[in-house]
């Protein structure tokens, strides 16, 4: 991993492009119910939330393993993200 800066863009890329995944469904879906659309994107920016207040922290002890396991995590919870945008029926 670069730095601290390439990793909090790739969290806004990988989450922004979920959420705009999201809109242009319910943009080709205006007769369906968005509800279950909108708690993707509540989710997404929960989970921006929490890995932007991980990757701010401080007093960490080994920053290489806690930066590379906030990497995993988005990606992780990325793979999910997309999965459910996929299944929107």
């Amino acid at each position: 991993m670069a730095n601290v800066r390439e990793l909090k863009k790739d969290i806004n890329y990988v989450l922004g492009d979920i959420i705009e995944a999201v809109y242009v469904w319910e943009y080709e879906n205006t007769d369906k119910d968005t509800k279950e659309s909108e708690a993707i994107i509540d989710e997404a920016i929960e989970t921006f939330d929490a890995l932007i207040a991980k990757v701010n922290a401080k007093n960490i002890d080994n920053p290489k393993a806690h930066f590379k396991a906030i990497n995993n995590e988005l990606e992780k919870k990325g793979r999910a993200l997309i999965e459910k945008v996929n299944n929107l029926g």
